[in-house]
């Protein structure tokens, strides 16, 4: 089949959408997937300097919901016509995915950045008939369809918006399991928040849904107001004195910190904006070595990587969608939506701070 896509193939070039085709339908467990809506990630923009490791040219997108329109079995457990989230791709069999903790499956890495599953290579064609990378995130959802394993997927209430429904399958689903499952913070608990973009907002919601004090750090007079909308404090990042102003908001130090900027002196604030025993977690991508303050760990505070709010997407998902139905978790807040064609003028707004979470929609 032939349809519309967003490729990228060189590092520093724009997205071109050309009419890709997929040599062949849904093998053993997977299914096609009619997307509605995906939306557009930091990981997605992070390929341009990825040093050549993700391989291009390549259709990239991961945040993909949709329908179903086809499967390869009545095993999948889904039939057309079904409504889908996707999420990250993991094996489903080696030990971390068997102790529920498939963000850190062993073949995390190869399934969902670099090589794929066995047979994934060269499925999707472009206009000069030269294959494109593996699917991305075991999706490549930035295209009117996406042929992705059964595993990927959670199926959802046809009622809700469809086409909004994509960034619940990485970055709002990191923000809020960090705040439900790494933490496991509940009311009487008090988290800051180092940035207020879509990860640091997730986190924010769901701190507010869980009866969590949060404080938003940010340097966007813009974003701070958002995050006082959904509950939190908001405190600008200012580059002195931060770690006493949070203690003073906290009674004595947060027992949670989340940091998303990846900024070394702001990874330090956290840390000694903590309480004794606190903990702080890291979701973005460290490019530098990390040099911790002294001091820094004592009193038994710990630093930890969360990748994907630790989540079961099957059992995080569906717990998001009706905190957003009982008004709890108001994600669409964050959200403006692009044609998929203008999927270049989303990248340079989302660089420059201008939108928060975009969303592109195939249409078609």
């Amino acid at each position: 089949m032939r349809f519309t896509a967003a490729v990228l193939r060189a590092y520093d070039s724009p997205f071109t959408l050309e009419e890709v085709t997929l040599d062949a339908g849904p093998a053993d467990g997977e299914i096609l997937v009619r997307i509605a809506g995906c939306g557009m990630c930091r990981t997605d923009l992070a390929v341009r300097r990825s040093a050549g490791r993700s391989p291009l040219p390549a259709v990239l997108g991961h945040e993909g919901a949709g329908v179903v329109v086809d499967t390869g079995g009545a095993h999948t457990g889904l039939s057309p016509g079904d409504h889908v989230v996707l999420s990250f791709d993991s094996c489903g069999h080696c030990r971390t995915c068997l102790n529920a903790a498939p963000a850190y499956c062993d073949s995390f890495a190869s399934l969902n950045l670099y090589a794929g599953r066995p047979g994934s290579t060269a499925r999707l064609a472009g206009t000069a008939a030269n294959a494109l990378a593996p699917r991305w995130f075991g999706q490549s959802s930035f295209a009117q369809y996406a042929l992705v394993p059964a595993r990927n997927a959670v199926r959802t209430d046809p009622a809700l918006p469809l086409e909004l429904l994509g960034p619940l399958g990485c970055g709002f689903l990191t923000g809020a399991g960090a705040v439900f499952h790494s933490f496991a913070a509940g009311p009487g608990d008090t988290l800051a928040v180092f940035g207020a973009g879509a990860v640091g907002l997730a986190a924010v919601m769901a701190a507010t849904a869980a009866g969590v004090t949060a404080v938003a750090v940010d340097r966007h007079p813009e974003r701070l107001a958002l995050a006082e909308r959904f509950g939190a404090i908001a405190l600008h990042a200012a580059p002195t004195g931060l770690p006493g102003r949070i203690r003073r908001l906290t009674d004595g130090g947060a027992q949670y910190a989340l940091d998303t900027t990846a900024s070394p002196r702001l990874i330090n604030d956290a840390l000694r904006a903590l309480r004794p025993t606190g903990h702080l977690g890291l979701v973005a991508r460290l490019n530098t070595a990390l040099p911790l303050q002294p001091g820094a760990l004592d009193q038994g505070r710990r630093i930890s990587h969360i990748c994907e709010g630790d989540a079961v997407p099957g059992l995080l998902i569906p717990r998001l969608t009706r905190l957003w139905q009982a008004g709890l978790f108001p994600f669409d807040k964050l959200i403006r939506t692009y044609p998929l064609a203008d999927i270049n003028e989303a990248e340079r707004d989302c660089d420059a701070g201008r939108v928060i979470k975009p969303v592109l929609l195939p249409g078609g």
